[in-house]
């Protein structure tokens, strides 16, 4: 209390001083105690609902998990073998819990697991390509998430970059040539632009005839896959997308990836390859730094074993369930949410078709067709709408267009409607009872 008493008296002074008010009663400056100190108590991290259409929203957490990766992560709260061998009852290894089964999903030699994928690739340049050339296309020299940039990363790591080619075009001779020019280079670095697209007048040599390259140079070919998808995707209408069992076969060395994107798990970062050069990495001082804790290998563990057969990962991990689920269903869904609020007298309520993206870095020109159900309130305006949804209990987000709040079916699941259905009813109420 005293720290909140003394924090409200220095503002008041410096409002004094700067801006001439009026001096504050006693009873403000108690009221403004008692508020900062019941905004230090809240809580700040929400669960929210997703009705944004974005399936993985980098600002609402990407990938929601499995269930089985929930329970995963709740019985890891507490003292687990983490780090023990429970048959001989020695010291083992976190990584244990996850190598055999990442090797197993993608059909790599071995796998590792870090906290994200930036941190994949920081690793893997520095244990196998510090103080060597990195041959990297101009077109791969991407922005990534948070501001975080290939050439930063490259040079952290302790690498040098050599780029190669032009923006819009690199040919395999500009890949030899670099070669040649550098004959203490240990890597190709290849990096698919997960969050953005060229199109137009370009070209790249395809991923077989790099990864030849490569081994006829004696070579390391490793990619940055980003979004990480392990199923083909193309029978749902998402073209594009390259899995990573595809780049390995195709000869690639390591292939990095994101757990938390189209894999559906927590953030993580996955290596798959090589068991030489997976051991190289593991064994690297910045793995330790670089290592996830035990609820999120609990969960990526949970959510890998999804993927074995005879399971269905498209059915049983949300990001998947979402990406590919048919227009049809989310409409339904839209209707269903309508008949639950069509009795509001404060909101005005219809349905509507529109369109929502896999979003999270993935995906960036795949439209998913979805439907919404838009609100407008005649005395409330689409922004003050938006804002008593976000703020409410619990928390809904969603969208404006054409002065509408839009609520995007695609991303919410059908055992959230009635939790979306009395959040709406309560922002309508609280709007209405507020009109003039």
């Amino acid at each position: 209390m005293a720290d909140a008493l003394r924090d409200v008296l220095a503002q008041a002074r410096a409002s004094l001083v700067n801006e001439s008010r009026a001096v504050p009663t006693v009873a403000s400056l108690l009221d403004a105690a008692a508020r900062r100190l019941g905004h230090g108590a809240r809580e700040t991290l929400f669960s929210v609902i997703n009705a944004t259409g974005v399936v993985i929203h980098t600002n609402l957490g990407r990938a929601p998990l499995a269930p089985e990766a929930v329970s995963a992560m709740q019985a890891a709260a507490g003292y687990g073998n983490l780090e023990l061998d429970l048959e001989t009852g020695r010291r083992g290894s976190r990584h244990d819990h996850l190598d055999a089964l990442i090797a197993e999903v993608t059909g790599a030699e071995a796998g590792l697991a870090v906290n994200n994928c930036a941190g994949a690739v920081l690793l893997a340049l520095a244990a196998l390509a510090a103080e060597t050339p990195v041959i990297v296309s101009r077109g791969e020299l991407i922005e990534i998430g948070g501001g975080f940039r290939v050439p930063e990363i490259v040079a952290q790591s302790g690498a040098r970059l050599v780029e190669v080619g032009t923006t819009n075009r690199t040919h395999l001779s500009d890949y030899e040539r670099a070669v040649r020019d550098h004959p203490d280079a240990r890597v190709i670095l290849r990096t698919h632009p997960s969050n953005f697209r060229m199109s137009g007048f370009t070209s790249a040599p395809g991923l077989d005839a790099l990864a030849g390259l490569a081994r006829a140079e004696g070579l390391l070919l490793i990619e940055d896959l980003g979004g990480g998808a392990l199923i083909d995707l193309k029978p749902y209408g998402i073209a594009d997308e390259p899995t990573v069992q595809a780049s390995l076969r195709a000869g690639v060395d390591l292939v990095l990836f994101s757990g938390d994107k189209l894999l559906g798990g927590p953030q993580s970062g996955i290596v798959a390859g090589r068991r030489d050069l997976v051991a190289a990495l593991s064994r690297h001082p910045l793995a330790r730094a670089l290592r996830l804790d035990k609820l999120n290998v609990a969960a990526l563990a949970a959510t890998l074993r999804l993927y074995r057969p005879p399971g269905d990962p498209v059915a049983r991990v949300p990001v998947l369930r979402m990406l590919t689920q048919s227009a049809a269903v989310v409409a339904a869904r839209a209707q269903a949410l309508r008949a639950l609020i069509a009795d509001l007298p404060a909101l005005e309520v219809g349905v509507q078709d529109t369109v929502g993206y896999a979003g999270g870095g993935a995906l960036p020109m795949q439209a998913l067709p979805s439907c919404a159900v838009t609100l407008a309130g005649p005395s409330l305006g689409a922004d003050a709408l938006a804002r008593r949804l976000r703020t409410g209990t619990p928390p809904v987000l969603g969208r404006i267009e054409r002065d509408r709040v839009l609520i995007d079916l695609r991303t919410v699941a059908d055992a959230q409607l009635p939790a979306l259905a009395l959040a709406i009813r309560q922002a309508g109420e609280g709007g209405k009872s507020t009109a003039p």
